[in-house]
């Protein structure tokens, strides 16, 4: 008798503590809180369990190591991606395509998320029906404005979707080797003027683009001692308030100051076309920065996240070495 009160006893312990288990689990699952969003203040949850995510933050959570369900196609950075994270991205179902107006409601829909992550700039939210995914889950839009806000871009989405244990981990690593990289150049990179052309020039209308600090193909470089001198005449909002589309013919005079130049270059290294139109024409050839040998490549300029930030440090490393030997 003893022995059945007591095996009694001990399946009433178990099954309060498989439901008090289970009790905490919805607990857990039911907890929100208020995100602050580019579409406002949105009650999310505190644990997201199926994240989808589109634009800027499909490599952010991907690296991050975030709980994915969904993505949008984001081929522009698949050459920055490493194998692991390659392999993340090809595998996940494409619930988008590479512009917001190719978004697929019905696919969201299906992959069944608790969060939807929306990495596009500001304006280009009108081309999403935000009512309509809203019904499916929380929305929050997390997108870009200059070209070297990443850094908090990327944080502001790992923590939507609770994965800052990995986007810190990772900020981490790129954070000590840009110290490293700033300590080694040192006493040759600051003092130098430095300009660069970046790759949105429009070849058809017969001018470059050139990027100044905080761009695109500068703002990483900027992290290890990097200055590129100048400003915009006229800010034109995101980008264009950090770089300027002027004529072929100015150069001469836009890059007379300059000790050195960096242009952008492909993940393979190959010289896109807008690009090539500058270092073809003989302006480029007869700049000063030129003719002494003093132009480096640089790769990886579209670095969004801190692991493609830390491949383009190793790039930045590799062009400048040159100059510690000058």
């Amino acid at each position: 008798m003893k022995g059945l009160i007591a095996a009694m006893a001990c399946a009433l312990v178990a099954t309060s503590a498989a439901c008090a288990s289970s009790d905490d689990e919805a607990s857990a699952q039911g907890e929100t809180r208020v995100f602050q969003a580019d579409n406002g203040e949105v009650t999310i949850p505190a644990d997201p369990q199926r994240v989808v995510a589109t634009g800027y933050a499909v490599p952010a959570l991907i690296e991050a190591g975030a709980p994915l369900v969904g993505i949008s196609s984001w081929q522009r950075g698949e050459p920055m991606m490493d194998p692991e994270d390659l392999a993340t991205y090809e595998e996940l179902p494409k619930v988008a395509g590479e512009l917001a107006a190719e978004t697929n409601y019905e696919a969201i829909a299906n992959v069944r998320p608790d969060l939807i992550v929306i990495g596009v700039p500001a304006p280009v939210l009108k081309d999403i029906d935000m009512d309509r995914l809203e019904q499916i889950a929380p929305v929050v839009a997390i997108g870009p404005t200059v070209p070297s806000a990443w850094r908090e871009l990327s944080y502001r989405q790992a923590d939507a979707a609770g994965a800052l244990d990995g986007f810190n981990e990772t900020k981490k690593r790129y954070e000590k080797k840009a110290a490293e990289l700033k300590e080694k150049y040192q006493d040759v990179l600051p003092g130098l003027k430095l300009a660069h052309v970046g790759a949105y020039g429009e070849v058809g209308k017969g001018n470059f683009q050139r990027e100044f600090n905080g761009s695109w193909g500068t703002n990483v470089a900027n992290d290890i001692g990097a200055d590129y001198y100048g400003e915009v005449k006229e800010k034109g909002g995101g980008s264009r308030d950090v770089s300027e589309y002027p004529s072929l013919e100015e150069l001469p005079t836009l890059f007379a100051e300059a000790d050195a130049i960096t242009y952008t270059v492909n993940a393979d290294g190959s010289v896109p076309e807008s690009v090539e139109y500058v270092l073809n024409s003989d302006l480029w050839k007869n700049l000063p920065a030129v003719k002494a040998g003093q132009t480096y490549p640089v790769r990886y300029t579209e670095a969004a996240t801190y692991g493609q930030a830390l491949k383009a440090l190793e790039a930045l490393d590799e062009s400048f070495a040159p100059l510690l030997e000058q």
